[in-house]
């Protein structure tokens, strides 16, 4: 297992039953600000992702559209997911199918090991089944339909009815597992964030765990069940396993000796499958449990969830063709508190997109390349000690307080508040631009040393702002390094000592990073 060095972060995999919206852009950003932060540490960080190809429920989808479900999967991940990950710029080191063979022989594998140690048995079930889900339910999560389903017992999520299903299948014994949930839980109050989800998982546990039917006779698309081919394997049983088989469960073990645990980025309402079906998996196959399950809030558009079925999804594609990836990475990390539920507006993103990063950031960068070439020929100047005074000071303790901060939020997974951290070194370079007037010092000979340190401050906190938002907004950041001849690549810069960051003795021109954009508002 690791030795605590490594930082392997995955999202969930995703369904190819239908296109990408930006609530799964959302988690996507989530994930790579948290990866890219990492890899600027110097941390042993590898970063997952990728698409959930078998169930019922995709079944249904090709059958639809006049497909095979390995034809669907196909054309959605060509077309749709893989090409998401350019559109909001993810860095991601792996993206898995659950149709790689890597995955499917290895979830084989674990599946039988499970078996052979007596953790899974036969039995019969009935209940009702939520396709959208891919879940049986509990009466609990199902309420009356209204209009066209009125009479029907309909999923809380979906607003669609569930079927009833009464079948066969193999059964794994996790109520084996509801003390040992819980010990975990006690010992790790962090395992399951944040505190909201964590208490819903604690509660559930509590009520005593029933076993769990893994596998399905009714359909044949999925992994067949080892002993049994009659049989497929229940897909969320198959679907979790992506995140040990993508590293190297099975096939590679000093790969997965150095990744595993990892920390496990999800949507709130899946978080009770990666918080207590996928742990107890792990510990009845004798494996060490996740590091973390963080189950971060729903994007609301209108009120509701965003949702493709209920004509509410937006893609992402919507948003970076008029405002581009960095401004959709940026908003939706800095708008929404990571880990509650959030609302999107068009009117919202427009205006911090005007005041945040074109007037705020962007004009700040502009500004500050603008003087050093118009009062200092392009070339960086020196501060002179004589010429420091505590405003000079002030900005340098800020850079130093805002990484500090930044990324202590980050090791929490408060990707808001590290941006809020580290927007207050924007502000503070801002205000003190405006107070010392580097315009007014040029037009006197006699301060000549005080200008001088003011751009050398300007500069330099410009730089550490650089560094540190460069996993936000990575394409704005590489071209303001450029233009303040970085060292090397900004993503290679040590990010936990940002202030430390070196540069050549000149600036080079710089594009407006956020252009002036003009919205449509009829």
């Amino acid at each position: 297992m690791s030795d605590g060095s490594s930082f392997y972060i995955t999202t969930p995999i995703f369904y190819v039953n239908d296109v990408p919206h930006i609530g799964h852009a959302y988690t996507e950003v989530a994930a790579d600000v948290l990866a890219r932060w990492h890899r600027q540490a110097g941390d042993d960080t590898w970063f997952l992702t990728g698409t959930d190809e078998h169930g019922q429920k995709i079944l249904r989808t090709a059958t639809a559209n006049g497909m095979s479900p390995k034809e669907w999967a196909d054309k959605l991940v060509a077309e749709s997911w893989q090409p998401l990950l350019n559109t909001i710029d993810i860095s991601n080191d792996d993206f898995i199918r659950t149709t790689d063979e890597r995955h499917e022989v290895n979830v084989q594998l674990f599946l039988q090991r499970l078996y052979d140690a007596g953790f899974i048995y036969t039995g019969e079930y009935e209940g009702y089944y939520c396709v959208g889900c891919e879940e049986y339910k509990q009466l609990s999560d199902l309420e009356d339909g209204t209009g066209q389903y009125e009479g029907q017992l309909v999923c809380k999520i979906h607003s669609k009815p569930v079927e009833l299903l009464k079948e066969r299948n193999y059964f794994f014994r996790m109520s084996d597992f509801t003390q040992p949930l819980l010990d975990l839980y006690e010992s790790r109050p962090d395992f399951v964030q944040p505190e909201s989800v964590r208490n819903e998982i604690v509660q559930f546990v509590k009520r005593g765990l029933t076993d769990l039917s893994i596998s399905r006779q009714t359909f044949d698309w999925g992994i067949k069940v080892p002993w049994d081919e009659t049989h497929v394997v229940y897909v969320w049983f198959d679907a979790l396993l992506n995140y040990a088989t993508a590293a190297g469960y099975g096939y590679d073990q000093e790969k997965f000796d150095r990744l595993w645990p990892a920390t496990h980025i999800v949507g709130k309402d899946i978080a009770r499958f990666h918080a207590v079906i996928w742990p107890a998996m792990l510990m009845a196959a004798g494996l060490e449990v996740p590091k973390q399950v963080y189950g971060h809030g729903w994007l609301l558009v209108g009120g509701e969830k965003m949702s493709k079925s209920k004509l509410t999804g937006i893609a992402p594609e919507q948003i970076t063709d008029t405002f581009g990836s960095d401004a959709f990475r940026y908003y939706f990390m800095r708008a929404i508190n990571f880990g509650q539920d959030g609302s999107f507006s068009w009117e919202d993103l427009s205006a911090r997109y005007q005041a945040e990063l074109a007037n705020g950031f962007g004009n700040l960068a502009s500004r500050v390349i603008a003087m050093v070439t118009r009062y200092h020929g392009g070339t960086v100047p020196a501060a002179v000690e004589s010429a420091l005074t505590d405003a000079d000071r002030a900005i340098r303790a800020t850079e130093r307080r805002a990484t500090k901060a930044a990324d202590e939020a980050i090791e929490r997974l408060a990707v808001h508040e590290a941006i809020a951290r580290v927007w207050e070194l924007v502000d503070e370079l801002n205000g003190y631009i405006t107070l010392q007037e580097p315009w007014v010092l040029a037009k006197d000979p006699s301060q000549a040393d005080r200008l001088a340190t003011v751009l050398n401050t300007a500069v330099h906190g410009l730089g550490t702002l650089t560094v540190l938002l460069s996993p936000v907004v990575p394409e704005a950041a590489a071209k303001l390094w450029t233009a303040l001849s970085g060292t090397g690549s900004v993503q290679d810069q040590p990010i936990r000592s940002a202030w430390e960051w070196t540069g050549g003795a000149r600036v080079e021109p710089l594009e407006a990073l956020f252009p002036r954009i003009e919205v449509d508002a009829s």
